[in-house]
């Protein structure tokens, strides 16, 4: 779920297995056009159908507006598109950093997140193929494929982390679903993923950067009361940022629903800005980092105990 062309509706888009990928414009009426095609996200950059796995959005390049990361069959590379106008996008996978490193592997779950809580979304993969048999055809190909975590760099580029994570996360695995939740409470975001007739692993993640966030929990009233569907822009030293309520992306998973926002070394949001599904705006001002907080629609927000 999207909001691609900034009109204040939902949009859907799917990712589809060896077929164009579909993007359906909200029409405002109960309806949906499909209008994969004309927004660039339907084919590779060489008009091909590609073997789409899984799919997430995310503001990526904090613009304010929602990039999308497809994960392909192997020899295709990651789809990541991000916003080149009104409407339109363009797959920028190769010139980010994630193209090459992705080619090789099959990718099913994938997900943005700010695991080091710089302000910077980053994009973390689950690889596996479905062919147990794969080495036999191409020996450089292997049925586990170890997971991936880029690290966003800012200015459009991503930095491939995964030997960097250490040797429980970069183990070959037949990965598939991927989802995210801060699991330990104690501020940010912690990864699970599942195997194909396989154990689920659970990576903890201790990110000792001192980097700090904010999370956020919404309750709706007038809105549904999981607020599926709003949007939260928070406003910190210069930098804006922005996230959606999901119920939904990667591959057979759901992350956690609290919104958790990193804001480096700085002490507090200077401003929270709310957009509710029910079309009422709400704003907050100087909340503090190292503290979630839960927002009920049109009756405030209150600090929680811990994260």
């Amino acid at each position: 779920m999207l909001d691609y062309d900034q009109d204040g509706w939902p949009d859907l888009i799917v990712a589809n297995d060896t077929q164009p990928n579909k993007l359906y414009r909200n029409n405002r009426n109960g309806t949906f056009k499909e209008v994969g095609v004309e927004a660039g996200i339907a084919f590779s950059t060489d008009g091909k159908a590609r073997a789409g796995m899984g799919v997430d959005v995310a503001d990526f390049s904090n613009s304010g507006s929602a990039g999308i990361a497809i994960t392909n069959f192997d020899n295709e590379m990651l789809g990541l598109f991000r916003a080149s106008g009104k409407g339109a996008y363009e797959d920028v996978a190769i010139q980010a950093g994630v193209g090459a490193p992705t080619k090789p592997m099959l990718g099913f779950g994938c997900l943005f997140a700010d695991f080091d809580l710089d302000g910077a979304l980053d994009l973390a993969l689950a690889n596996g193929h479905i062919d147990d048999t794969v080495r036999n055809i191409r020996g450089n190909v292997g049925y586990a494929q170890p997971p991936q975590m880029f690290l966003n760099l800012g200015k459009g580029t991503f930095h491939d982390m995964t030997l960097d994570m250490g040797p429980d996360f970069s183990k070959p695995k037949v990965g598939r679903g991927l989802a995210y939740g801060d699991f330990d409470r104690d501020g940010d975001l912690d990864l699970l993923l599942t195997t194909n007739n396989g154990p689920a692993y659970l990576f903890r993640n201790d990110q000792r950067s001192g980097n700090r966030s904010i999370r956020l929990r919404l309750v709706g009233t007038k809105s549904n009361r999981d607020a599926i569907g709003a949007t939260v822009r928070i406003e910190s030293g210069g930098v804006s940022q922005t996230r959606m309520v999901k119920s939904g992306s990667s591959y057979l998973s759901q992350s956690e629903l609290p919104l958790t926002f990193g804001l480096g070394n700085r002490d507090l949001a200077d401003r929270v800005v709310i957009q509710w599904p029910s079309g009422r705006t709400e704003e907050f001002r100087e909340l503090k980092a190292g503290r979630a907080y839960q927002c009920v629609e049109s009756k405030g927000i209150t600090p929680q105990s811990g994260f």
